[in-house]
């Protein structure tokens, strides 16, 4: 197999530590590896052993846009959901690769970790001690050859935005376009090129935008994520992502969506919370939108490794069944399937018809005044 030489040195200089000249490698040919799945995997994991988990979280995704069922590439992604203490996602991607690798050493190691340290502070101690590496994907031997593919100029902007925003966002500069709300916003603003290439002609996509209703939605998207309503705008960003806009304007809305926090029953906003009935209706619009859905719980299996039950959503009053839900949680926790429950869940749709949705659980709240 042919040598590339670009990408032998950056993975030789990665190999030795020297991750910024590895970086700066890739970066001065990058327009001629657009597409190449060869290179996104090798620019993420560099940027994970190097600690820049938002660039490693924005090429891990393009590379699995291109080999979706590549085991490393989940596992990069499980070790940043796991960074970020997000465990039900990281337990997905593990579970996927051993379905594809059976006996794979760095996802069943992260298994075990995730069960060993179920209790969120004896996590983020084990964060602190810097033993995530032992769960990264390896780098890449040098000798490798890519498939070249045509540049575009919005992935060349989607680099250049990304990479400000990472030395804004770990204060290497400062960011004079900050917010209000404290949130960067200068990295996601669309520039003028970007706007005027928002969407794609021809193709077949679940919905069809006019240049200016895909701007509008993307710029309701960002006015909503700086006034921390992620949920909200996660809803606009899921609806560009589904139709016919750019493929910048889609990574771009990805990245937006990586800079998201998962909210809390303290912080959740109920004036945008999802019905059951709505969610149903076109799930793939409310994929990974956050919901707190009343009801009881029933078939619940508690393991070591998860806990899992039929939600029945809005049977909380034992008078009116909305639909039935399957609920996952990662690890075992206390329920009590005789008593009311509220749920705090990630929507996740199942199948391409209408209601195939499941919920991975975040957090249950059960009290005397649900009864």
């Amino acid at each position: 197999m042919k040598i590339d030489p670009v990408l032998s040195k950056a993975a030789r200089l990665a190999k030795s530590r020297n991750y910024k000249d590895a970086i700066r490698a890739l970066d001065s040919e990058e327009n001629r590896y657009s597409g190449s799945y060869k290179y996104y995997y090798l620019y993420a994991v560099i940027c994970l052993y190097s600690g820049d988990f938002g660039g490693a979280l924005a090429y891990f995704r393009l590379a699995r846009e291109k080999k979706m069922r590549d085991p490393f590439t989940m596992l990069g992604l499980a070790a940043l959901y796991l960074n970020r203490k997000d465990t039900g996602q990281a337990v997905d991607y593990y579970l996927d690769v051993e379905e594809i690798d059976p006996g794979n050493k760095i996802a069943r190691r992260g298994l075990a970790v995730i069960r060993k340290y179920s209790n969120p502070d004896s996590l983020a101690s084990w964060l602190a001690d810097g033993k995530l590496k032992k769960l990264y994907p390896p780098i890449p031997a040098s000798g490798f050859s890519p498939k070249t593919f045509l540049a575009f100029f919005s992935v060349l902007v989607l680099i250049a935005l990304l990479a400000f925003g990472i030395l804004v966002r770990f204060r290497v500069l400062p960011n004079p376009f900050k917010g209000k709300s404290g949130r960067p916003t200068a990295e996601f603003i669309l520039s003028g090129q970007e706007r005027a290439d928002a969407v794609e002609l021809g193709g077949s996509y679940r919905y069809i935008l006019t240049r200016d209703r895909a701007v509008e939605l993307y710029d309701k998207a960002l006015s909503l994520f700086t006034a921390y309503r992620d949920e909200a705008a996660k809803i606009n960003l899921n609806r560009i992502l589904e139709s016919n806009a750019s493929e910048g304007l889609k990574n771009k809305s990805r990245l937006l969506m990586s800079y998201m926090e998962p909210p809390g029953f303290d912080n959740f906003k109920q004036s945008d919370n999802i019905s059951f009935t709505e969610a149903i209706k076109e799930p793939v619009l409310y994929r990974d939108v956050y919901v707190i859905w009343k009801g009881m719980a029933t078939n619940v299996e508690i393991m070591e490794e998860y806990t899992a039950f039929d939600f029945l959503v809005g049977y909380d009053t034992r008078t009116t069944l909305e639909g039935i839900v399957p609920v996952v949680f990662n690890g075992p926790i206390s329920l009590n399937s005789e008593r009311p429950l509220e749920v705090l869940g990630k929507i996740t749709p199942t199948g391409s018809s209408l209601g195939f949705i499941k919920l991975e659980g975040a957090a249950i709240h059960q009290s005397g005044r649900l009864e």
